[in-house]
């Protein structure tokens, strides 16, 4: 069975569905297998950086619920670079050796990390700095890390897009609107291109594939003349106005956040071909609720492969899933690629020949 070891695992980013099979698989692996102690740690890296260092102990009894639970029970979050850390007096401090720190003050001979590319790019700077040893696991709706055909989250995410669209599709018939979906996808159109061909869509406008106004409107006015008085539109977060403009939205912190696309394409499809226009802008339900039986299955195998991992004593790695099976590959080709819809892919083709306007 070699060596006993306590190791820690982390949550960090945006939260999706699935962290909590992942958190289940990790610990059923190192326990029962290995026979090693597994501390959950709170809020990511701000557990680490807390004295005494935040963290749940985790085992099989306690774990054995999560496979079905949405969100995180280790709590995440997407604020504060660790190398430049928002103080109480509004400095910023570079904090990455209080977490190097937590990390020996907790005994860890391992840390694993569930996170997108830019929370795993700072968990392996620190993780470098510090000689400690890392594995990651990948998960993002957006599904853009680079190597892995899939990460956690992304599948709940279309399929929550999907019905969406499935109940939209409806109401579009009943009133002959022109319904626009937008979603989820800060960088990248992987859940509206996937979403918009599962669930119909008559219009998907992805931030790869530049697109005019009076593309879409043709389209729309095409379907208006076949007597097809309504229309299904799905649009990304991340897609511009046509001058290329991002639209976002302010909170009350000062913050802008991507947001507003759908309501801009809605104004300017109304004017131009006389449908009323609706929008739903589906937002943070892509990221809750039950996680899908196929992203069960892939943090299952995450977790799993990432606990054998260090067992092998293998570091600074990242699973991945490659041609139906879990790749270990070095973290560094993951998130120095970024892993955008290809234009040429087969889901583009595929909407293409469908006949679904892609609005170039």
């Amino acid at each position: 069975m070699g060596e006993q070891k306590k190791i820690g695992i982390l949550t960090s980013g945006g939260d999706c569905a699935g962290l909590n099979a992942v958190i289940r698989a990790v610990t059923q692996r190192a326990v029962g297998t290995y026979n090693w102690e597994v501390l959950g740690i709170c809020r990511a890296t701000n557990g680490l950086m807390h004295r005494p260092p935040q963290v749940i102990t985790l085992a099989p009894d306690n774990v054995d619920a999560l496979l079905t639970k949405g969100g995180t029970v280790l709590g995440t979050t997407n604020k504060g670079n660790p190398f430049a850390f928002p103080m109480p007096d509004g400095t910023l401090r570079d904090r990455s050796d209080d977490i190097i720190e937590g990390y020996h003050q907790l005994g860890l001979d391992a840390l694993i990390g569930i996170g997108g590319d830019g929370s795993l790019a700072i968990l392996r700077k620190i993780a470098l700095q510090g000689n400690l040893n890392f594995v990651a696991i990948p998960k993002t709706i957006d599904n853009d890390v680079g190597v892995t055909e899939r990460s956690i989250g992304f599948d709940t995410a279309v399929n929550i897009a999907t019905e969406a669209l499935d109940r939209l599709h409806f109401t579009a018939a009943s009133h002959d609107r022109v319904m626009i979906l937008e979603v989820m996808g800060r960088d990248a159109g992987h859940i509206a291109i996937s979403a918009g061909i599962a669930g119909g869509a008559d219009v998907i406008l992805i931030p790869e594939i530049p697109y005019t106004l009076e593309n879409v409107c043709r389209k729309i006015k095409e379907r208006q003349e076949r007597g097809q008085h309504f229309s299904v539109v799905i649009v990304s977060e991340a897609v511009c106005t046509e001058a290329g403009e991002v639209v976002t939205n302010s909170d009350r912190f000062g913050g802008c956040r991507l947001g507003g696309i759908g309501q801009y394409l809605a104004d300017r499809i109304s004017a131009s071909s006389g449908a009323e226009t609706r929008v739903t802008v589906l937002g943070h339900i892509q990221r809750g609720g039950i996680p899908s039986p196929l992203d069960r299955l892939l943090a299952s195998a995450f977790g799993v492969a990432a606990v054998d991992l260090i067992a092998a004593g293998q570091y600074d790695q990242i699973v991945t899933w490659q041609n139906r099976q879990v790749v270990n590959v070095p973290i560094e080709s993951a998130i120095s690629k970024y892993q955008a819809v290809d234009a040429n892919s087969t889901l583009v083709k595929t909407a293409r020949g469908l006949g679904i306007c892609l609005g170039d």
